[in-house]
């Protein structure tokens, strides 16, 4: 299997390299450094961190498989990347490296790697978006563009895709976010992530 290693710190990258090089030796690998080393490597996953997931990676390396590295993120922000990219999988740098090395084997096989704390939040997503359907006081199109953000959209794209006008999806936006006392999109995505919690009180 080549995977590929793109994470901000050069130090961790290169000790994830000689460590998974030290475990599994069939392993081609290759740290994204420069578009030279990366424009001939055809990566079957990519070890990422949050701060180099963007849609650019996925459409360079379209067959390749995204892991993401949890290196102490927020459970929010794990969501939000999980809800806007098609991430195999999500790997804490606190994992076991035999755990580890049996999280790569089992994406690359095809499956999905995610802890039980993420998926509950994931889970959790379609408990307050459902909650949400039911409240009279919210939209059917205030429906539709909470789950554009929590796709990860901007408001030109929920424009584009909705057939509306960017100051449209503005004026939506603010009403949203007083409806639900939040001030942000991630606020909003992160409060989609405790739905859960508030669907089983």
């Amino acid at each position: 299997m080549n995977i590929l290693i793109k994470l901000s710190s050069r130090l961790i990258c290169e000790l994830l390299y000689d460590l998974l090089k030290k475990e599994q030796n069939e392993c081609l690998m290759s740290v994204a450094t420069n578009k030279d080393i990366t424009d001939n490597f055809r990566p079957d996953l990519i070890l990422v961190d949050f701060k180099n997931i963007n849609h650019e990676l996925f459409s360079q390396w379209p067959d390749a498989k995204v892991v993401l590295i949890d290196t102490g993120l927020r459970q929010e922000d794990i969501v939000n990347a999980l809800l806007s990219h098609k991430i195999a999988g999500v790997i804490s740098t606190h994992t076991d490296i035999s755990l580890f090395m049996k999280a790569l084997k089992v994406i690359h096989e095809g499956q999905i790697w995610i802890d039980n704390g993420n998926i509950k939040a994931l889970l959790s997503s379609a408990g307050l978006l459902s909650r949400i359907g039911k409240s009279e006081s919210v939209s059917s199109r205030e429906k539709e563009i909470i789950d554009l953000i929590c796709q990860g959209c901007t408001n030109k794209e929920i424009a584009s895709r909705l057939s509306l006008s960017e100051q449209t999806v503005k004026a939506h936006l603010s009403r949203i976010f007083r409806k639900f006392n939040v001030s942000s999109r991630s606020q909003l995505v992160a409060l989609v992530a405790r739905g859960c919690n508030e669907c089983h009180e």
